[in-house]
């Protein structure tokens, strides 16, 4: 098989591998109704089947991209791969909640093997810098795709069959898509093989995160500053402090501080921590304010944002033609400020509203996300070596992850208080003029009803706000076309 056509193979087969692991991610949401009834649990521990999910998840990526550099990225993908379809196949099997939880930790360690590893694969596979930054382009698109076909098939699959087949599906595709990566993917490893691997730095990070990730998603129903909250920020604060000592003194560190010498790697990982904090950290309530305040079903809700989906992987190549055309920050700067528009238009819903106040919005959102997309993953495959990109893509996995715990709290914070706040600011500019029972249950709805749509309008406009800051941090970001980390050496570390 020639060579070019080689390329589009690996990449169709990476592609497969990503939107498989997010496909699982947004179906299994979709059957959780189902396993509540099924293992007679409450919704609130059903959120362990997801928490603990996220938590594996954040916690193997750096690890499985160390791995990746170290022993082989085909060989880290395939076990990745394998032990999804098994951990897949056992949660189809899951007999409780705890089996469930296990099962969904297993999946989750296995699907973070995919992110970093994938991202290494496309970028020496495609040596050339604008090939490399298409297929990554085409790629980082899987994601949004998955979210389409996420209630397309989950809806049908669990009306038919029942809440197992949302994890049994994975088995068939998985094989293809095993087989592919056997026939397809060649083997490459990082030119600075890892004589110690790091245990300790592994560990601590994993308890860093992990504590992190809890507090984020449970923080809100505990209180944060709650016993239980500040016990978990003491574990952040021990674990982080026991990993930076760690690295330090590591000859091979799991997370090497060397690439935050690099202006261009920190400024991009910020953009993209501040656009994902507001972007994901707002988003999460749409389908609450659809299924709340429009009387939509979560199926209805679900395909308010497949034309966001659709939008995403429109504009993905669009982004990509401009490259070497125009700079990068340019670029980034004019697809986070059409995001942030995006995210303040949704400050006009209202209980009147229409779909398409949601769609709209959502869509204008994903054509700026899209159309910067490539240009971010690019960057930070392009300035840091060949040999360390499965860590460098890690670190801007993780750092997607936590700003979306970060943003889901945060906002979910934002809205509690803010609803809070506006029922007492209108509850005294409002006026009664009969006190029957049934006058004073009807005002006190009302007013409920306002604070909460006031409440969520000053969520999205926080969020269009925090996703304009990260638009004009964009200017930051600088590349010289003659030194990125395929064609330096080390000694940009230390710039």
């Amino acid at each position: 098989m020639k060579e070019s056509k080689l390329q589009w193979w690996i990449l169709a087969t990476v592609i497969i591998g990503t939107f498989l692991g997010r496909l699982d991610q947004t179906i299994v949401n979709l059957a959780l109704p189902q396993m509540i009834d099924y293992f007679g649990i409450t919704v609130s521990a059903a959120g362990w089947i997801a928490t603990a999910y996220i938590l594996a998840n954040a916690v193997f990526v750096p690890i499985w991209g160390k791995l990746g550099d170290t022993i082989g990225r085909k060989k880290v993908y395939i076990i990745g791969f394998v032990v999804f379809i098994i951990g897949s196949v056992l949660a189809g099997f899951a007999w409780n909640l705890s089996s469930m939880i296990f099962f969904r930790v297993v999946q989750a360690i296995a699907s973070s093997a995919d992110y970093p590893t994938a991202m290494a694969i496309i970028a020496v596979t495609f040596r050339d810098s604008r090939a490399r930054a298409q297929a990554l382009g085409i790629w980082s698109s899987s994601f949004a795709a998955a979210s389409v076909f996420g209630p397309l098939i989950g809806g049908p699959l669990i009306d038919s069959f029942g809440w197992r087949s949302v994890f049994l599906v994975n088995l068939p595709v998985g094989l293809i898509g095993l087989a592919m990566a056997l026939a397809f993917i060649e083997e490459s490893v990082s030119e600075k093989r890892t004589v110690k691997f790091d245990w300790w730095g592994a560990s601590t990070l994993g308890g860093a995160l992990a504590a992190l990730v809890l507090v984020l998603d449970k923080g809100l129903d505990w209180g944060w500053l709650s016993l239980n909250s500040i016990l978990v920020y003491l574990c952040v604060i021990a674990f982080s402090v026991a990993f930076y000592f760690v690295e330090k003194s590591h000859p091979e560190p799991i997370v090497d501080f060397k690439f935050f010498k690099i202006p261009i790697f920190n400024y991009t990982l910020l953009n993209n921590f501040i656009i994902f904090m507001g972007l994901l950290g707002s988003i999460f309530l749409i389908p609450i304010f659809a299924q709340t305040f429009l009387g939509m079903d979560a199926t209805q809700s679900g395909y308010l944002f497949m034309p966001m989906a659709f939008m995403m992987v429109f504009a993905a190549p669009l982004g990509v033609k401009l490259i070497g055309r125009v700079e990068a920050r340019y670029i980034i700067f004019a697809s986070t400020a059409v995001s942030a528009i995006g995210m303040y238009l949704f400050t006009i819903l209202d209980p009147r509203s229409s779909a398409w106040a949601i769609i709209i919005p959502l869509s204008i959102m994903a054509f700026g996300m899209g159309f910067g997309m490539s240009q971010r993953t690019s960057i930070i495959a392009n300035v840091v070596p060949e040999n360390e990109i499965g860590v460098a893509s890690s670190i801007l996995a993780l750092a997607r992850n936590i700003a979306g715990a970060f943003g889901i709290a945060i906002f979910g914070t934002i809205l509690q208080n803010a609803t809070k706040a506006k029922m007492v600011a209108i509850s005294l500019y409002s006026t009664v003029n009969s006190h029957t029972p049934a006058v004073l249950k009807q005002a006190i709805a009302l007013i409920s009803l306002k604070a909460q749509i006031s409440a969520y309008s000053s969520v999205f406009i926080t969020s269009a706000v925090l996703v304009g800051i990260g638009a004009f941090l964009s200017f930051w970001i600088r590349i010289d076309k003659e030194e990125t980390g395929h064609t330096k050496n080390a000694e940009v570390f230390v710039e």
